[in-house]
């Protein structure tokens, strides 16, 4: 299965001022598998070290951190010996041995040559609970869900994800059924890897559901598992919520429909551990698209997302047919599925910083802003090819950005201020943005 971030890791092994890697993301994203897969590709071996209940892991690292001793500990352990220049070293669920985190400052400091990348479903919440961790001696890497244009090289597409790479936009209208067709199956399969693959194999729609399901309890059990126990019930009933919370037109979420009378104080604990786990990705209101966006974000306004476009159908019970075929009851939620899709398509960009816009009289609203360093872009998300976009041209008149997009089933367009992108082709947003300059 092809991941791009495998070009990512490729670069960090032949980065010069390399550090121990930490890579970040949701449960079943992939970690493991990449990690091993980048070992078996780039390295002569592999040393796979499980810290989930590894009492010799837990002793070892427990005494004191001197590198020398850690690496015979670790030689011992695989029964190998580690060549700096030629073993990767792959510590997996390392937020469970805190002490192994810590370690990882004195192994860049006192042992650089060696290859060190780790990852853990709960890293997040290790990295945010006072775990002794030194800042700047680690890079890391986020992994998410397979995009759209993986999908479509691992469900055999690989010409159609190079057309788009190449921006080809007439000879990607001559085929825009055919990419439509299939990003209704991303629609229903997601991005989640075992879903994926399970469905290039069989193409078994009810098969994936299942996987989905799976995944979700496994998440549920996350919950009981490793959140604090005062906190679980709020994060079950927020994270349960957020279906309803995306179908309506104002995609805001209000704590009043968790419950009457829900505060926002009594659920900031739940949002932020499901965040530091990748499960939900908070988008901020702004109401003003200066630079940097981040410095006039509203923290008390947000629209909150899952991890993956096939939980979420999976999540709000929406069948095969419902979603490849479309009737009249989908188009509420539609909405709400293609506005999570174009979100999972732009979190994979590098740099990109990703907020909503609302006017103060919430009278225009446009669905995503992005700050690519350089300019605030206007992103306007359509689920079919109605192409009003009111608040889109409000905004214009108002803020006169450069360039605006407006994303939806209809053909790629450039017309004055105004960019149609198709909605299987949001990944090249950033490009068009620097191409016009």
């Amino acid at each position: 299965m092809y991941r791009t971030a495998m070009e990512k890791l490729n670069e960090w092994k032949n980065d010069r001022h390399r550090k121990p890697l930490i890579i970040e993301g949701a449960r079943q994203v992939g970690k493991t598998w990449l990690m091993k897969e980048f070992g078996r590709q780039s390295y002569g071996d592999t040393i796979y070290i499980n810290f989930d209940s590894n009492s010799t892991m837990e002793e070892l690292f427990a005494s004191d951190l001197d590198t020398e001793r850690l690496l015979m500990g670790l030689e011992l352990y695989a029964g190998k010996k580690i060549d700096p220049d030629n073993t990767l070293l792959i510590f997996d669920e390392i937020q469970q041995v805190p002490e192994a985190l810590s370690s990882l400052k004195y192994f860049y400091e006192n042992a650089p040559q060696y290859h060190i990348i780790c990852a853990g479903s709960l890293l997040g919440i290790a990295l945010h609970s006072g775990t002794s961790f030194p800042v700047g001696k680690v890079m890391f890497l986020k992994l998410y869900p397979l995009s759209f244009k993986e999908f479509l090289i691992a469900t055999g597409n690989q010409r159609f994800a190079e057309l788009l790479e190449k921006q080809d936009y007439q000879m990607i209208g001559s085929f825009a059924q055919t990419y439509t067709d299939i990003l209704k199956q991303y629609y229903f399969v997601g991005g989640m890897p075992e879903a994926v693959l399970r469905f290039t194999e069989d193409r078994d729609y009810n098969e994936v559901r299942e996987i989905q399901k799976r995944i979700l309890e496994a998440y549920e059990q996350d919950f009981s598992k490793h959140a604090p126990n005062n906190t679980v019930p709020k994060i079950r009933m927020l994270w349960n919520n957020i279906p309803s919370q995306l179908a309506k037109e104002n995609k805001k979420f209000v704590y009043g429909l968790l419950r009457e009378g829900a505060r926002a104080k009594e659920y900031e604990t739940a949002i932020m551990w499901l965040s530091d786990c990748g499960m939900v990705h908070k988008i901020s209101r702004i109401n003003k698209p200066n630079l940097p966006l981040k410095a006039y974000a509203d923290m008390k306004a947000f629209k909150l997302f899952v991890v993956d476009v096939g939980l979420l159908g999976c999540m709000a019970g929406l069948s095969q047919k419902t979603i490849l075929e479309g009737n009249e009851l989908f188009v509420e939620f539609k909405g709400a599925l293609t506005e999570q899709y174009v979100l999972q398509q732009l979190v994979t960009i590098p740099d990109l910083g990703i907020y909503y816009y609302t006017n103060d009289r919430n009278s225009c609203e446009v669905d995503f802003v992005v700050d690519n360093g350089q300019e605030a872009i206007p992103v306007e998300v359509k689920a079919d090819v109605n192409l009003m976009a009111k608040s889109l041209k409000t905004y214009h008149g108002k803020f006169e950005p450069r360039v605006s997009i407006r994303t939806s089933m209809a053909d790629y367009k450039e017309e004055g201020w105004l960019t149609d992108l198709p909605l299987y082709a949001i990944e090249n947003l950033k490009a068009i943005a620097k191409a016009d300059k």
